[in-house]
């Protein structure tokens, strides 16, 4: 593809599919460049010197220009995020090249590599506001966390937000039931599982399983597969990359993943039924957590014992209280019949779910949230 004499332009490149533009006539770097847009997830533009049609070398989210394509770029449009890349680690006159086009980088490959997927990435998918990433757990088993971040993936869905659903408890029985998507065809959990590296946002989105207007990741049906910390960092950095909402499912032991998984939570939300015991399992939850997710906060559910109520509950935790999760008579029944919690917009779970979404983004993001239910720390 090179060693033509034309420009290239790959696939899509028309389209302004928010990728690089690389200029060089290199083959050897060309492929290297290549390689590491594909691990950023993005679709390059190719040419052998500045593009001739209008707009395009200023429009690009980044330039990589090659070392050897220097002298044919002097007098391009001055601009941010021109880097010149090249090899040669003894070659003083690459800075002064790089003045001359204006690059705000000077790369060595293979050194830099790492870097440059990174901004890469970055690039292609653009910058803006993170995910509001709001992770659910039980206060012991069988609370209803699953269902409460089923609800509030489908309600955000609903609303018109961009939303993932991430089941992070590998012994929770796969939150794609739920949703009814354990047939939908895309990518689960063992398919991520040795990822080291940076995940391209947009390839991770395209790539799951997508019903009632959300994309969820979730387990295989198969063998228990182990998460390591650096797979979880990796796909959870690049859900919120994409902004909107993300959901994360999460498991009530904290291992290394788990850990991981919390650092990127924005708030946390403890479903606790209205019991002593639960009560008394729920603060070992809290106490571990809590270390790691300053916002978290108590979404009670009854029916509760003599002398309890929600209230009661968030004090007894010493956490904020979001507020009292409703029962949804007919939500088993609907289940059986294909429709996920929260799929009912006058249901009294989606009711909950969207006043905390909305209250969320009114109010400054997760920690405005609470406010929906008039509540604050006990």
């Amino acid at each position: 593809m090179a060693g033509t004499n034309t420009r290239e332009v790959l696939p899509g490149a028309g389209e302004l599919s928010g990728g690089p533009l690389i200029v060089t006539e290199d083959a050897h770097l060309l492929d290297d460049l290549l390689r590491l847009c594909a691990a950023a997830g993005a679709m390059p533009e190719v040419h052998h010197g500045p593009p001739a049609a209008r707009g395009s070398w200023e429009r690009a989210p980044v330039v990589l220009v090659g070392d050897d394509a220097a002298a044919r770029c002097r007098g391009t449009v001055r601009r941010r995020g021109v880097m010149l890349v090249g090899r040669d680690r003894g070659d003083p006159d690459i800075w002064r090249r790089a003045v001359e086009i204006g690059a705000e980088y000077v790369l060595r490959l293979p050194d830099a590599e790492s870097w440059l997927v990174d901004q890469i990435a970055n690039a292609a998918e653009g910058v803006g506001r993170p995910a509001l990433t709001v992770g659910v757990m039980g206060g012991r088993g069988g609370s209803g966390a699953s269902t409460l971040a089923c609800a509030l993936a489908v309600t955000a869905a609903g609303s018109g937000r961009r939303t993932m659903l991430i089941d992070g408890d590998p012994l929770g029985g796969g939150i794609d039931i739920l949703l009814g998507a354990e047939e939908t065809e895309g990518m689960r959990w063992p398919d991520f599982a040795h990822s080291k590296g940076r995940v391209g946002g947009g390839a991770l989105e395209e790539s799951l399983p997508a019903l009632h207007g959300l994309r969820v990741l979730s387990w295989g049906r198969d063998d228990e597969v182990s998460v390591p910390p650096q797979a979880m960092q990796a796909v959870l950095a690049a859900a919120r990359r994409l902004g909107g909402v993300v959901v994360v499912d999460l498991p009530r032991k904290v291992d290394d993943s788990v850990a991981e998984a919390l650092t990127q939570m924005d708030a946390g939300l403890l479903v606790v039924p209205g019991e002593l015991r639960a009560v008394a399992a729920a603060k070992r939850v809290a106490s571990t957590v809590g270390t790691m997710l300053p916002d978290l906060r108590v979404v009670a559910r009854g029916p509760y014992a003599v002398g309890l109520d929600e209230h009661w509950v968030a004090q007894a935790l010493g956490l904020p209280l979001v507020g009292d999760l409703p029962v949804e008579p007919g939500l088993r029944a609907a289940q059986s019949g294909g429709e996920p919690p929260g799929s009912d917009p006058r249901g009294p779970l989606a009711r909950f779910c969207t006043a905390f979404w909305d209250l969320a983004d009114t109010s400054g993001g997760a920690d405005g949230a609470a406010a929906a239910f008039g509540t604050g720390t006990p």
